[in-house]
């Protein structure tokens, strides 16, 4: 009986997680963390003017795609629209179920184009089953051209969320960049976002002309793909940070044949703050290294620098 209540006490903890392919394995440690591609370099010091040169304008942007539609497109949903000024909205899709919100912004402070995809909303069940589907299939390479011959396979849930609204949101970017002049592009998310936000990334790269730059920066990022897909994320430059012990950034696993890419900021401990630069692929001295028996859920949320978090929880609808 008191095995059966220490396994009903996690079923809170279980049904809050984005599932994101924490599978029953890895959910009850029966899974390795780290292997032989784990990258095992030590860990740069990052100071706070460098964290906020990198991160800060993609997190306050991701932390608005959590609020509803309506107060996005009049840019009235409360604290996460007021820390950014000068900002007009252009388009939004999605039904923040089975096709999470995205919108795309004009930012005149820098005059660049903003796309911010929203996470997953445990509340909602169609958008969790977006994550459930962690199995690897084959990237549609007809989407991205650079990386056909390369044997890329990708998370199932996460690129079938992506191709429901990868047609509209281009044309919205190729017409956003035409309306504005604008001269680069941020790609931004947190949680699943931060998934759909690399693969958004890549195809907006892939169209857009050379000369305009598309940074992707994600938060609390799990894994997108095999370690060909996190080389070919690699060529194009991506930028995410992890928050001291959440697990989505562990999962999917890698004994699954997950691998993240290069980029990785992790937070040690926000109130210092102590954030590192985490060298090569899914380091084990950042994330990846984290212990299955000290995970903390609410660091999937946050505050992560600044005092910033994400959820519905922050916006006045």
């Amino acid at each position: 009986m008191l095995a059966l209540l220490s396994l009903l006490s996690l079923l809170p903890v279980a049904l809050t997680l984005p599932l994101l392919g924490f599978e029953h394995a890895r959910f009850l440690g029966l899974g390795d963390s780290t292997d032989d591609n784990s990258a095992t370099d030590t860990p740069t010091a990052l100071d706070l003017a460098s964290v906020n040169a990198t991160f800060l304008k993609p997190a306050l942007f991701a932390r608005v795609a959590y609020c509803s539609s309506a107060s996005i497109t009049s840019w009235s949903c409360g604290a996460p629209c007021q820390a950014l000024k000068n900002i007009t909205f252009l388009q939004s899709g999605g039904d923040e179920g089975a096709i999470p919100l995205y919108y795309i912004a004009h930012d005149g402070t820098d005059n660049s184009l903003v796309v911010a995809h929203e996470g997953t909303d445990p509340k909602k069940l169609l958008s969790i089953l977006n994550d459930a589907q962690f199995g690897l299939v084959a990237l549609n390479s007809s989407r991205f051209p650079d990386s056909v011959g390369q044997n890329i396979t990708v998370h199932d849930g996460f690129q079938q969320t992506f191709e429901r609204t990868a047609d509209g949101l281009l044309a919205g970017v190729m017409s956003g960049l035409a309306s504005t002049g604008a001269t680069k592009v941020f790609v931004t998310g947190h949680s699943l976002g931060a998934a759909l936000a690399t693969m958004t990334g890549a195809l907006i790269k892939t169209n857009v002309p050379s000369s305009v730059p598309v940074e992707i920066t994600g938060f609390g990022l799990p894994r997108g793909g095999n370690e060909e897909w996190a080389n070919f994320l690699d060529t194009i430059g991506v930028n995410f940070m992890s928050n001291q012990n959440d697990p989505v950034p562990t999962v999917p696993p890698k004994f699954l044949g997950f691998q993240h890419s290069s980029g990785e900021a992790h937070i040690i401990d926000p109130s210092t703050p102590n954030i590192v630069s985490c060298p090569g692929q899914d380091n084990e001295n950042c994330a990846t290294g984290n212990s299955l028996l000290d995970i903390s859920i609410p660091n999937h949320l946050g505050p992560y620098f600044n005092g910033l978090s994400f959820g519905g929880s922050q916006c006045d609808d």
